[in-house]
């Protein structure tokens, strides 16, 4: 596993050792522990014989979205974080006599852009931005892998509800003093899936030979910004406030992030899998929200 000190790798390691598997971590710094081996995503260095005997490998690796303004050099880091190192491990992996079964390999449902209303599941296509742009590279860089003959799914995660970090997490103290607010029309969709779903799909995923491509890691029921709000505050009993924060001061603060991150959004539904047997155990946001916090 690659990303396993981020809020999904944590979680999911939980999860799989629960469930009595042995996860090799991928750590791009002098491995401390028997359970860590060292890779250099971005200068492409991992010895293919890392991964001798491995049965399943999880790509989680990747800078942080929301955590900084996009300045051009920004926008380049989140690149270089997610392309070199998935073509890299897919390379990798290709390589080995003994090849893991399956890649599940990291993705986001930025990947269909802006879709306003319109409900999207794993057929649509790629839609325009950055964001959009990101994702199309990100998963194109697997090929070396699927070409290799192994299954590989791309994970298109949506908003993650946590009580434990995540944007969620960075929401909760505004929302907490009663200053949250839609974020300008509070029309633009989100589409969310709770940290405890992600992990259940996930494993469903790593244990469904019959899966593979993209997945949207999301609920069946996307909600709009301004629902989220509503229902965020809701479950913290607190009030919201009485407008909604401007767009054009959300560009003026955050820049580029503002407009792809925040008020433009995707209606993306979790058609595989549902049609797979999938069954959520939060499929409604009222329910995450009240498991998570």
């Amino acid at each position: 596993m690659t990303g396993s000190s981020g809020l999904l790798g944590s979680a999911l390691i939980e999860s799989l050792r629960g469930a009595g598997a042995q996860i090799l971590r991928l750590v791009r710094h002098c491995p401390q522990n028997p359970d860590e081996a060292f890779w250099d995503p971005a200068g492409g260095v991992l010895a293919p014989a890392v991964l001798e005997g491995v049965d399943a490998v999880v790509h989680l690796a990747g800078a942080s979205v929301g955590d900084h303004r996009w300045t051009p050099e920004y926008k380049r880091k989140l690149l270089a974080s997610r392309v070199p190192g998935t073509r890299t491990l897919a390379k990798a992996m290709a390589a080995l006599d003994r090849k893991p079964r399956v890649l599940l390999s990291g993705s986001a449902v930025g990947f269909y852009g802006d879709t306003g209303d319109r409900v999207v599941d794993e057929s649509a296509p790629a839609g325009k931005g950055f964001l959009a742009g990101l994702a199309r590279e990100w998963e194109h860089a697997a090929a070396p892998a699927e070409n290799a003959g192994i299954r590989v799914v791309r994970l298109r995660t949506g908003f993650v509800v946590s009580g434990h970090g995540g944007a969620l997490g960075r929401m909760l103290p505004i929302f907490k003093i009663g200053a949250g607010a839609a974020l300008g029309s509070g029309r633009q969709y989100m589409s969310w899936i709770s940290l405890p779903d992600w992990v259940a799909a996930t494993c469903f995923l790593l244990a469904n030979e019959g899966m593979s491509g993209p997945v949207n890691l999301t609920a069946p029921e996307p909600v709009t910004n301004a629902e989220f709000t509503r229902e965020l505050a809701k479950a913290l009993h607190r009030p919201t406030m009485p407008v909604p924060a401007p767009a054009f001061a959300l560009r003026l603060a955050l820049g580029e992030f503002a407009q792809e991150g925040l008020l433009i959004g995707q209606r993306a539904v979790p058609r595989r899998l549902l049609d797979a047997g999938y069954r959520f155990t939060h499929p409604t946001l009222g329910e995450a929200l009240a498991a998570v916090l």
